[in-house]
């Protein structure tokens, strides 16, 4: 009976003490860790999500461009979007002291980031550095657009992708270059022939399926998951620059043989009235970009871009292109303000809208307007002489930049379609 009473004390003593433990980890748990999160917080693994893939990839990207004083700032829309949302948070947190992965640990296959290339002073130092800390680089060149028009330095090849992967993540380094007219430009992310089409998901990518023109943003120094990180100051603007940025270059091997065939025009008349176009042009698109509208280079204009990436001398004038529904009552104001009187209207906003307006040296600014149908747009168009009406048809387009006299400006994306609908299929001699 002893015997017995022995076991069943050692039994009550051993179920005591196990029960004792428990509540000590569960008080440890609920109350101390609530107590002292702030503490506990910077132990390793603590903190929630802080084990992802994707924050220790992006963590080691920025203590390795950092330290290699790369000036790498975040361009990926996700996460731009994120921040932009919870930007009074961000704003105010302090480096270290994130307590959760909000940004950084959406699972996803990639992190976007952006470098200005004449910001970069050891790029090749800078990729061997990465390797030996674990990433699995691709570096994806081409020619530079830039060098197309001179014959000695055409086909010269610059970087414009970086694909860096750690483990299952990898981080999209896209590199930007400087272009005439202030703004920035990345590349065509085109696959060579001996590149592994397996080594990440191409297709998931957002940047790099075609070469993108984009303002030049401000930026500014954020803690964004306990990581220092330089975003866009303005990080929605330049999220909803990516849709709209497609690029589409002038085609100087085909202009350069027209100028074959046809000889450029040199004269001194013809320099001027280029000069006088260029400066008419740039006093336009500062008038309409500061009223917040949009154009495209039309008609006349479009073609020189197009044929001979230039302005065509004889012309006598200069065409944009305006979506109707983006006319503003205090378009005319605006141009007479900044020295360019009426010099025609014809038509009315709900029909055949279009606008003349003189500039100096006798150049003229000529505004279309465009309306849009279900299968087809249309501008109107007004014989000034007798007030004859005329409808041009036009297939349906978009808007791509393209660079035009040291300017970032828009034109139709289609372009052939669009110049063959004004001046039909052999537009050589217009």
């Amino acid at each position: 009976m002893s015997r017995i009473n022995k076991n069943v004390v050692l039994a009550l003593l051993t179920l005591t003490s196990s029960a004792f433990l428990l509540f000590q980890l569960y008080y440890y748990k609920h109350y101390l860790s609530t107590k002292n999160g702030a503490g506990l917080s910077k132990s390793k693994g603590s903190r929630i999500g802080f084990d992802s893939t994707q924050w220790h990839a992006v963590k080691k990207f920025i203590m390795l461009t950092s330290n290699q004083n790369v000036p790498v700032f975040l361009i990926d829309p996700l996460i731009l979007e994120l921040i932009n949302k919870n930007f009074e948070q961000v704003k105010n947190t302090s480096h270290g002291s994130t307590t959760q992965c909000k940004f950084f640990c959406v699972p996803r296959d990639f992190t976007t980031f952006a470098l200005q290339y004449h910001l970069w002073k050891n790029e090749e130092g800078w990729f061997r550095i990465a390797e030996n800390m674990g990433f699995q680089c691709l570096k994806i060149e081409s020619k530079d657009p830039r060098l197309d028009g001179i014959d000695s330095l055409s086909g010269t090849e610059i970087p414009l992708h970086y694909i860096c992967k750690l483990a299952t993540h990898a981080i999209h380094l896209v590199v930007f270059h400087e272009r005439s007219g202030n703004y920035l430009w990345h590349g065509h992310l085109r696959l060579k022939e001996h590149i592994d089409r397996k080594f990440v998901p191409f297709r998931k990518l957002q940047f790099g399926r075609y070469p993108g023109a984009f303002d030049r943003p401000e930026l500014q120094q954020v803690t964004v998951d306990g990581l220092e990180v330089l975003i866009p100051k303005d990080p929605m603007h330049f999220v909803e620059e990516v849709p709209h940025s497609r690029f589409i270059e002038c085609r100087y091997k085909e202009a350069r043989a027209f100028f074959q065939q046809y000889l450029d025009d040199n004269t001194v008349e013809a320099v001027a009235f280029r000069k006088s176009a260029k400066e008419l042009l740039q006093l336009a698109a500062k008038t309409l970009n500061k009223l917040g509208v949009p154009f495209w280079l039309s008609s006349g204009t479009c073609l020189g871009w197009y044929r001979q990436c230039n302005i065509i001398p004889y012309s006598k004038d200069v065409d944009l292109g305006i979506f109707i529904q983006d006319y503003k009552s205090d378009i005319i104001l605006a141009f007479q303000d900044a020295g360019l009187p009426l010099k025609h209207k014809f038509g009315k906003v709900e029909d055949s809208l279009e606008l003349s307006f003189q500039g100096k040296d006798d150049v003229k600014l000529d505004v279309f307007f465009f309306y849009e149908e279900t299968d087809h747009m249309w501008n109107g168009g007004t014989q000034a002489k007798t007030g004859k009406k005329f409808k041009y048809l036009f297939p349906k387009f978009t808007l791509c930049w393209t660079e035009f006299v040291d300017m970032k400006v828009h034109v139709p994306c289609e372009t052939l379609e669009y110049i063959e609908a004004n001046y039909g299929k052999n537009q050589q001699g217009a």
